[in-house]
């Protein structure tokens, strides 16, 4: 079998017709396809969006800043800038009525800190308040722990470490801060980091409230404060006066640190006008030096002394017994610390005598030469009076009682001031309470006290019978003082004053308001008692005879009275007393003594308080200029004849 060839291929002519063909399907492309990328305007228009809104934020909050809290917060920037800081008023001075200082001011410093640089931060030391502490504790006298708080003290660049330190406490800590500068200044050239451990503490001008006679005139004068207020005495009464208006000063700072380049704003501090008081202070020396020895000889409790000009009520002296330096109050006893002559209410005793005799000759009830006869014991109401020792029957005169100092007697003379017992009461009041008895003195002292005398239709049974000798009524030294003024004044009672003036800043003096004046009794009423009261001390069989002084006419009182002790309310120990004027028949000084619970020696008033007025009453005669009258005393009799 012969092969088959295959079948030749036509190869078309050119004018040969395609042959139809079927479609066959298209291979896939190996070749990759391209990536068609998105429009970027939409990405475009959100970035933009998003930058608008931020423009906008910081747009709106520069528009805040600058135009609608401009103003708050250019006073943050200003306070975070300038500091201001109070200048402190100088304090007026106090003197006596010659011009002494009794109490100054002289230059001080206030201790201060900024905590912000006792920080970690800051100072690049863990424990730099400690540090500083430590060092600053033994000058400032304080503890170390209190002062490391202070310096720890939070969100603060100002604390007052102590105030009114010395300028020799300052000059200490400035010595120790410039060796720590030099030190730090060193360990800085080393590369080390140069810590001076004081260099925030810093100081500012203040004063200091100094006394320069210690202990004299404390109880008048009182004391300041740690703020340098006054917190006691005249220094409280007169703080607005003597205190001054404090200043201001604002300055720029950094870092803690005055900028000395920049401007100051000073609104100047104006100082307090200085208080010239109606004390004398060697008279006030005398008074309380004699007072003094006497309490702690007679082991008392307290005592007091004071002394009055009798025309113009004017204080010469106020000593109190014990008193204290307020110069250093950490060493004063709390109960010496006010004014006793003002603070304290007792009974008087027979000092109080003069009113009722008073009453009496002003109502014309008695004569000074009226004959009282008086015995051992006088029953009334519910008791038994008795004087001070026990006699036989006395034949006195109305001034033999008041020389002689009988209970009795005082008892029956004031019995005849009305037809009944509780008419004499209320007449008897009536006097009291014109002799400023029961009312304030008119001082307006801090503490005072009024003193205690009941409604005449108050009083007890024994009351009505206690209160002519001086028992049952209560008041203070100076309203003692005062009703032996109004005698020795003609009757007038002067309201007693403490301060003459004021002068002010600008060196003009502002005298004090005059005193008011009252008439108690009659001229007439008032010299028969001088006389009555110059038997006391004259006369030899008067309870004052120690209260003589060669050369002067002398007329006073004692007074020896049960005493209510303040602790318990019930009468313990006595009240010795002694008052008086001088001289006799153109009085001039007022002196009264009175020293509470005497429990060593005698404790009666003549004995141990008249040698007082003695002493304090001489020496203020002899200050002051005063000579004798050069009269005879009138020579009143004590005692008549039994029969006449």
């Amino acid at each position: 079998m012969t092969a088959k060839e295959p079948p030749r291929r036509r190869v078309p002519g050119p004018s040969a017709r395609p042959a139809a063909r079927r479609p066959r399907p298209a291979a896939p492309s190996r070749t990759p396809q391209s990536i068609k990328l998105g429009s970027p305007r939409p990405r475009l228009r959100l970035v933009s969006l998003g930058l608008t809104m931020v423009m906008l934020a910081f747009v709106v909050r520069l528009l805040q800043v600058q135009a609608v809290d401009a103003s708050a917060y250019a006073a943050k920037a200003e306070k975070n800038r300038y500091a201001s800081y109070k200048l402190t008023a100088e304090r007026g001075e106090i003197t006596d009525r010659r011009g002494v200082a009794l109490a100054t001011s002289v230059d001080a410093y206030d201790i201060t800190a900024d905590p912000t640089m006792f920080t970690k931060e800051e100072s690049k030391v863990p424990d730099a308040p400690e540090q500083a502490a430590a060092l600053l504790a033994p000058i400032l006298g304080q503890d170390a722990k209190a002062v490391a708080a202070k310096l720890r003290t939070p969100k603060t660049k100002y604390v007052v470490l102590a105030r009114r330190q010395t300028p020799q406490t300052w000059n200490q800590i400035k010595d120790l801060k410039s060796v720590f500068e030099d030190k730090a200044r060193a360990d800085r050239a080393r590369g080390g980091p140069g810590v001076n451990a004081l260099a925030g503490v810093f100081q500012e001008p203040s004063s200091k409230r100094v006394y320069p006679n210690g202990e004299l005139a404390a109880g008048i004068l009182g004391y300041v404060n740690a703020d340098g207020k006054g917190a006691g005495g005249l220094e409280s009464k007169l703080n607005e006066e003597l205190a001054g208006k404090d200043g201001e000063i604002t300055y720029a700072q950094s870092g803690g640190r005055r900028v000395p380049t920049v401007s100051a704003r000073e609104n100047p501090a104006v100082p307090g006008s200085d208080i010239e008081l109606t004390i004398d202070r060697d008279i006030q020396w005398a008074a309380q030096n004699a007072i003094s020895k006497q309490v702690a000889e007679s082991a008392a409790d307290r005592g007091y002394v004071i002394v009055q000009d009798t025309r113009t009520g004017e204080v010469l002296a106020m000593a109190n017994a014990p008193g204290f330096d307020p110069n250093d109050l950490s060493e004063a006893n709390a109960a010496a610390m006010g004014n006793a002559a003002l603070q304290d209410v007792y009974e008087p005793g027979s000092t109080s005598k003069v009113m009722s005799m008073a009453a009496v000759l002003e109502e014309e009830a008695a004569t000074p030469g009226t004959h009282v006869i008086v015995p051992n014991r006088l029953h009334r109401g519910d008791r038994l009076f008795k004087d001070d020792i026990d006699h036989p029957t006395w034949y006195l005169t109305l001034n033999g009682v008041l020389a002689k100092s009988s209970n009795i007697g005082t008892i029956l003379a004031t019995g005849q001031l009305g037809k009944t017992q509780a008419q004499a009461n209320k007449v008897l009041h009536s006097y009291l309470h014109k002799f400023g008895i029961g009312s304030p003195t008119g001082l307006g002292y801090p503490g005072e006290s009024r003193g205690i005398l009941a409604e005449p239709e108050d009083w007890s049974t024994s009351q009505q019978y206690t209160i002519p000798f001086g028992q049952g009524l209560s008041l203070n030294a100076m309203q003692a003082a005062s009703v032996y003024s109004t005698i020795a004044n003609g009757g007038v009672r002067v309201e007693p004053t403490l301060v003459r003036g004021a002068k002010g800043p600008d060196g003009t003096f502002v005298p004090a308001a005059a005193p008011k004046k009252t008439r108690v009794v009659s001229e007439k009423t008032a010299k028969t008692l001088a006389a009555m009261l110059e038997s006391v001390v004259d006369d030899r069989e008067g309870t004052g005879t120690k209260a003589k002084i060669p050369g002067y006419r002398v007329g006073g009182k004692t007074g020896t009275s049960n005493r209510v002790d303040p602790a318990t309310g019930r009468y313990k120990g006595y009240t010795a007393s002694f008052a008086g004027f001088a001289p006799a028949d153109a009085p001039r000084i007022t002196v009264y003594c009175a020293i509470q619970n005497p429990t060593r020696g005698s404790y009666f008033g003549g004995q141990i308080c008249g040698p007082i007025y003695q002493q304090v009453m001489e020496f203020a005669l002899k200050t002051l200029q005063i000579a004798p009258t050069g009269t005879a005393p009138a020579g009143l009799p004590v005692t008549f004849a039994a029969g006449e």
